[in-house]
C-alpha cells in the first residue's frame, strides 16, 4: 500500500512510497548533503523496450563535485539477486542502461540499487 510522506529536498511537497525500502530511500535522500533535489518519477513516465513500457522509480541531482555522476536515475528493488527478479524485469533494466546511455551520451547514469548506500558506492 503506498505510504504519502513530506519530504524535503523533492521536487514536490509529497512523495508516494510503494515500500518500506522506498520510504528509507527518502529519508537519506532528505538528509544527505549531496543531494540537491530528487524526484519519484511519476507512473506516466515510462521508458518503451521490446517487452513492455518500463518506469524507473527515482531521478537525483547531486551537488557538482561532490560526486562523479551528478545525474542519476535509479530503481530501488528489494534484492540485488538477478535470480530474484523476474526475466522480464532483468530485460527492461538492461535496456534502460542502454537507453539513458544512449540518449544522454553517459551524463545521466541509471543503475539498481537497494539502499541509499549502494547508490553512494556508485556515484562516489
Amino acid at each position: 500500500m503506498p505510504t504519502l510522506t513530506r519530504p524535503y529536498r523533492h521536487i514536490y511537497d509529497y512523495v508516494f512510497t510503494d515500500s518500506n525500502i522506498e520510504r528509507n530511500f527518502v529519508k537519506e535522500l532528505d538528509t544527505s548533503k549531496e543531494v540537491v533535489v530528487y524526484a519519484k518519477l511519476p507512473r506516466g513516465f515510462f521508458i518503451p523496450t521490446p517487452v513492455g513500457d518500463y518506469n524507473p522509480d527515482w531521478a537525483i541531482s547531486f551537488k557538482k563535485g561532490e560526486v562523479k555522476h551528478i545525474y542519476f536515475i535509479a530503481e530501488t528493488k528489494g534484492s540485488m539477486s538477478a535470480m530474484e527478479l523476474r526475466e522480464i524485469e532483468q530485460c527492461k533494466i538492461k535496456c534502460a542502461k542502454k537507453f539513458f546511455n544512449k540518449i544522454t551520451s553517459g551524463q545521466v547514469k541509471y543503475d539498481v540499487v537497494d539502499s541509499y548506500g549502494k547508490l553512494m558506492e556508485l556515484v562516489k
